[in-house]
C-alpha cells in the first residue's frame, strides 16, 4: 500500500535537496501528484498476477499461442527512472488456454513495479509455467531504458532485448526460432 504522506514528505526533501522552493506556485501541489501517480505505476506492488491465470478454458490446441506487441512501461529499481517497450508471450497448451487479455494483465502486473528486465521476463515465464501448466513458456521483452538515453551514457534509441524459455521451448531450439520468426527478429 502507497504511503501518500511519506511520498509526498520525499518529493518536498527532494524539491529542496535540488534547489527549488517546494511551496512556489508550480510545485506547490506536485507532492501530492507525485503519490497519486506513483500508486498509480507501482500498482503491481499489490496486484496477485496468478489471479489473471487462473481462470482457464480447455483446447484441443497444443501449438504455440502467442500475444505479442504487448506495451509495457516499468521502473528500474536503480535509477528509479522508466523503461518501455514490448513484451511477447508464448506458451503451448497442454489441454488448457487462458483468455488473451490475461496475458497482457499479467505483464502490466509485474511490470508495474520496481523491476530489473531480466527479472521481469523471468517471472512473466515462471508465472505462466506456474498456473497455466503448459508444456512451455517463452517471453521476450524489447525494452529502452531512459537511464540509458536521458542520463549516464545517453544513447536514445539503444534496446534490450532478454528472453527466458521454460519447459519444451528449453529443449528444442527450434520452437525458439519459431517465435522468433513470429514476432519478427528472425
Amino acid at each position: 500500500m502507497v504511503n501518500h504522506e511519506k511520498i509526498e514528505t520525499a518529493v518536498r526533501m527532494l524539491l529542496e535537496g535540488i534547489g527549488e522552493d517546494p511551496e512556489r506556485e508550480g510545485l506547490k501541489d506536485t507532492p501530492a501528484r507525485i503519490a497519486r501517480m506513483y500508486e498509480e505505476i507501482f500498482g503491481g506492488m499489490e496486484e496477485d498476477a496468478g489471479a489473471y491465470l487462473s481462470r482457464t478454458f480447455t483446447a484441443e490446441n497444443n501449438e504455440i499461442v502467442l500475444e505479442k506487441d504487448i506495451t509495457l512501461f516499468s521502473t528500474c529499481e536503480h535509477h528509479l527512472m522508466p523503461f518501455y517497450g514490448k513484451a511477447h508471450v508464448a506458451y503451448i497448451p497442454d489441454g488448457m488456454v487462458v483468455g488473451l487479455s490475461k496475458l497482457a494483465r499479467t505483464v502490466e502486473a509485474y511490470a508495474r513495479r520496481l523491476q530489473l528486465q531480466e527479472r521481469l521476463t523471468a517471472q512473466i515465464a515462471d508465472a505462466l509455467m506456474e498456473y497455466l501448466k503448459p508444456r512451455g513458456a517463452m517471453v521476450v521483452i524489447e525494452a529502452e531504458h531512459m537511464c540509458m538515453t536521458m542520463r549516464g551514457v545517453r544513447k536514445p534509441g539503444a534496446k534490450t532485448l532478454t528472453y527466458v524459455c521454460r519447459g519444451a521451448f528449453e529443449e528444442n531450439q527450434a520452437l525458439c526460432d519459431r517465435v522468433f520468426r513470429m514476432i519478427g527478429r528472425d
